[in-house]
């Protein structure tokens, strides 16, 4: 009986998991020096095909998300991030994903997920793969803009619902 190979990510060349999504809050701009929320979605993924000469499947998890925020920063984590809504949070509040822009200008951001993989060599039984799998997105453009403070009745703390809170 032949035992299958050990696999290591760099095996897996012909099998790649499909780009992860990218939006932001507010929609393509941001606020310079206000957190821009950025949201990222992959999925936990299985593709079936040839690999060392086996009819196999492998399963890609997502474990890790690598923000570039299109100005020399980048940011880590263990999630894609949510929505301010989805968070319960105010609008321009930081989250696990935002990034605050020091100067206006048009950002080219992305977003790289890091997998986890596992392969099934037909006996039901997932054998861990040695490495990570990386998926980037297209660039999400943000455009960060300055903005104008305005004099108002009420502060947030009286009116969390008016202008600027």
């Amino acid at each position: 009986m032949v035992l299958p190979p050990d696999v290591s990510a760099e095996d897996l060349a012909s099998f790649r998991p499909a780009a992860p999504s990218l939006t932001g809050q507010p929609t393509g701009f941001g606020i310079v020096g206000a957190p821009t929320n950025l949201v990222a979605a992959a999925s936990e993924q299985y593709l079936s095909g040839p690999l060392l000469g086996w009819d196999v499947t492998v399963r890609f998890v997502p474990s890790s998300y690598v923000f570039e925020y299109g100005d020399g920063a980048s940011g880590q984590s263990s999630t894609g991030g949510a929505s301010w809504e989805a968070l319960g949070q105010a609008q321009f509040t930081p989250t696990a994903t935002s990034h605050a822009y020091r100067e206006r200008g048009t950002y080219p951001v992305r977003v790289s997920v890091q997998y986890t993989a596992a392969v099934n060599f037909g006996s039901g039984i997932w054998r861990p793969v040695t490495g990570l799998v990386t998926a980037t997105s297209g660039t999400y453009d943000v455009q960060v803009v300055e903005a104008r403070t305005a004099l108002v009745g009420q502060t947030c703390a009286e009116n969390p619902g008016g202008p600027g809170c």
